[in-house]
Parts: structure tokens; C-alpha cells; sequence
């Protein structure tokens, strides 16, 4: 089966004041059409500037990204991005900035009254459905966060793109929002790209793990395939042995093999 997005021996390069700084190389990652795939490594690793090569909102040094067989030039909305602050405009209510993303992907395509449905429909599948003319500032953290989420899938893109989406977020919020992402990404059926720190969230979330080594000139250091079928209920992996050894595999990995670089200096 070919792949749904290819990265072929991608290098990035950024120049600063001290000079050129490679921050990723040779990277290789395929990627299957309804894959749900994370990133994961230490800070500096560059997994937040694989994915915003993926995004197309950089464009590498070096090699090629293709999605859907056509190469990855500029950002579009067949790749929508999830970032860690949901960046909701305060003055609007949450149907008003889902719907503010709707219209830049149907407006003109599609009349007003079907582009109003698309975007409470993505509201609802977040279970925001009682919040519709709610305004940031009368909503949670964690509420705030469904906002973003229901505004990239509103979108209906191919590939959804998370950079850190929970990780400002406490523990018990976190969780919830990671539960019902497995639930929507099991309706949806999408591809899923997702930063994270968290092990256990990847873990829990992942089909394949990606663990990249230490920065600069970081690259994809060893694919964990995670090896449990779906759906996945979070207090039934507590006692999954094939969720023990899935979080001690990454866990040696950046901890043993590739400790972060104060510890190994």
C-alpha cells in the first residue's frame, strides 16, 4: 500500500546570529492513510519542526514531503494544525471562531446556512453542542481546547497535525480530552500526526511512535510499533502487558539510550 504521506530525507537548516543550525536530518517516515502517529523525544529534538514541515509551514533545507501523492509546498486546509494554545479570538463566540475556519475552506462553495451546520456539527463532536454562544472567557481550559479541536476538524481535513494540544493542561483535564480524541479519531477514521512529551499519552493514543534522538541534527532514532487493537479503554491498558512494555520501550529509549543532553553532557 503506498503511503499516504512520505517524507523522503528531509533536512532542515535554520540560519541564526551564531550561524547554521541543522535541527533535523535524513528523515524518513511513512505514514498510512488513518495512521494515528506521534513524535516524541526531548525538548530540541525537532518534532515541532517535523510536523510544521508536514504542515507546510516551513519548507525543508533538503528531500521532499508528499501527502496524497503531491508534494508538500504550502500550508492547506487537507492539513489542518491543532496547536498546544487553542488561539480562540475572545470577542467571538465558540460557533463564531469555529465557524471562521469553515468559511475559509466552503465560503463560496457552499451557502451560509450549510456552512453554520458544518461548524455546530464539529462542535457537537466535541460535545461543546451547550456551549455554541459561549465566548472564551466563559469557558475552561480544557473547553477551550475542544474549541481548537473542533475547529480543524470542521475543516475536514486528511490529516490532522497536534502539536502538544494537552500539555498546558492538568492531569485529570488532559486525560479526559485524550479519551475523547480516541473516541473522534475512531468515528472519523483520520490521520493523525501528534507531538507530545507525555509517554504514557502516546502510548495510549498511537499506532507508531516516533522517537527522535537528541538535537541539533536530530533524526527518527527507532519506530515503536504499539501493537494494541482498538478501541482502547484507558483503565482496561492499566494492566495490558502489551501497554507495560510499549511505555518501557520508549522509556528506555529516551531515558538509557538517549538521555537528554544535560544528564549526558
Amino acid at each position: 500500500m503506498k503511503p499516504f504521506i512520505q517524507v523522503q530525507d528531509a533536512e532542515m537548516v535554520f540560519t541564526t546570529r551564531k550561524g547554521r543550525l541543522q535541527a533535523l536530518r535524513d528523515i524518513r517516515l511513512d505514514v498510512q492513510r488513518g495512521e494515528f502517529v506521534t513524535l516524541i523525544g526531548h525538548p530540541g529534538c525537532g518534532k515541532s519542526t517535523l510536523l510544521n514541515l508536514v504542515a507546510g509551514l516551513l519548507m525543508p533545507t533538503s528531500g521532499a514531503l508528499i501527502c496524497d501523492g503531491r508534494e508538500i509546498a504550502t500550508p492547506g486546509p487537507e492539513r489542518a494544525v491543532v496547536f498546544q494554545n487553542p488561539s480562540l479570538l475572545p470577542w467571538l463566540s465558540c460557533l463564531d471562531n469555529v465557524l471562521l475556519a469553515v468559511e475559509s475552506v466552503f465560503g463560496g462553495r457552499e451557502p451560509r446556512a450549510r456552512i453554520k451546520v458544518r461548524a455546530r456539527a464539529a462542535l457537537e463532536l466535541v460535545g461543546l453542542s451547550h456551549a455554541l454562544h459561549k465566548r472564551p472567557h466563559e469557558i475552561t481550559a480544557g473547553m477551550k481546547h475542544r474549541v481548537g479541536l473542533a475547529r480543524a476538524l470542521a475543516m475536514e481535513p486528511k490529516v490532522l497535525l497536534m502539536d502538544e494540544p494537552f500539555g498546558a493542561l492538568d492531569a485529570l483535564t488532559r486525560a479526559h480530552l485524550q479519551d475523547e480524541l480516541l473516541k473522534i479519531v475512531a468515528r472519523t477514521q483520520g490521520t493523525v500526526i501528534m507531538v507530545t512529551h507525555d509517554v504514557d499519552e502516546a502510548v495510549l493514543l498511537s499506532d507508531r511512535i516516533v522517537m527522535m534522538t537528541n538535537g541539533p541534527a536530530a533524526t527518527i532514532g527507532e519506530i515503536l510499533d504499539v501493537g494494541i487493537p482498538r478501541p482502547r479503554v484507558r483503565v482496561e491498558l492499566a494492566e495490558d502487558p502489551r501497554y507495560g512494555a510499549a511505555r518501557k520501550a520508549v522509556i528506555d529509549f529516551l531515558y538509557t539510550r538517549h538521555a537528554p543532553v544535560e544528564q549526558a553532557a
